[in-house]
């Protein structure tokens, strides 16, 4: 744009120079610069014409490359690799969770149970779920049912990030090929990114669940070690030989442990919500680096026919 301005610069100032001043001159003089001005014009229509070229050599030519592009979305695809990696350390942990809370969510049923039907006469019993303080049953099959979809999304997720990693290790490093990021980038778009999403959502679910359990256990054995009522109007629920002293032992020890699975699930959560609230918005950068290749190759392509 700069030399444009300075061309046209020079056609003015030229043509002001160049136009014969009247009376000055005589004829002949008047014909030499008419002569000089048509050459000079026809100088600057040539280098016009070289600069117009070049404009149009610099618009339909990128200054990067769509082999430059394909290297940077190599780059980030690895770096969301090392991210899912890490990842899959932990999901073998939250299955391990969640198929601990499914066997023993049953075991804490007769504890809900109890719990709704003393929630009658001890108004500061916590129910999970508020509004179905008598419908127990309906705690534990829901939170089952939450557990197998979390443990489903899982294994899901597993198979389809073990896919994804090997793909991204496959790429050859010096030259990855940009058809093959290409897919990938859709891969990640549209897969992974779903179901790393999905998984989350289940798993906080998870943690939900557990935390419900574990309040409603803590409410429920204070109130019990204050008072022996809950036994009483309770006890043909539970274990009729020594309840009192052996579900005491049970649920304190059944809170203890939740607390601490509990705990560390709820840890391990967090650095994989982490991960993936930094690798969502990598993956959406990989689909518009992907869009603008297809662009840029798209437009060279034209050029050279």
């Amino acid at each position: 744009m700069r030399s444009i301005i300075i061309a046209l610069t020079s056609v003015l100032f030229l043509s002001a120079a160049l136009v014969p001043r009247a009376g000055a001159e005589g004829p002949a003089d008047a014909e030499a610069l008419l002569k000089q001005k048509e050459e000079a014009f026809q100088t600057l229509q040539k280098e016009n014409a070289l600069l117009q070229e070049r404009i149009n050599s610099l618009e339909s030519t990128p200054t990067i490359t769509s082999d430059a592009l394909a290297l940077k979305n190599y780059q980030r695809l690895q770096e969301i690799a090392r991210d899912t990696k890490a990842q899959r350390q932990t999901m073998a942990e939250f299955e391990g969770f969640v198929k601990w809370m499914t066997t023993n969510l049953s075991g804490y049923a007769k504890y809900v149970e109890a719990g709704s039907v003393a929630a009658g006469f001890a108004k500061i019993l916590p129910i999970p779920y508020a509004g179905q303080a008598s419908l127990f049953t309906k705690f534990v099959s829901q939170g089952v049912l939450s557990l197998n979809a979390s443990s489903v999304a899982i294994n899901r997720y597993l198979g389809t990030s073990q896919q994804f990693i090997g793909r991204v290790e496959s790429l050859d490093p010096a030259r990855p090929n940009t058809r093959e990021t290409s897919d990938l980038t859709r891969f990640a778009d549209e897969q992974l990114l779903k179901e790393m999403n999905e998984v989350q959502a289940k798993l906080a679910a998870t943690g939900e669940l557990s935390t419900s359990t574990l309040s409603f256990l803590e409410s429920l054995n204070h109130y019990i070690s204050s008072t022996d009522e809950y036994w009483n109007r309770t006890k043909s629920l539970l274990k009729k030989s020594d309840a009192d002293k052996k579900e005491k032992s049970f649920l304190s020890e059944s809170i203890q442990s939740l607390k601490n699975r509990a705990g560390n699930f709820n840890g391990k959560l967090k650095l994989f919500n982490e991960t993936a609230r930094k690798d969502a918005p990598l993956i959406k950068t990989l689909s518009a680096y992907d869009e603008l290749i297809r662009e840029m190759e798209a437009k060279v392509a034209a050029v050279k026919k």
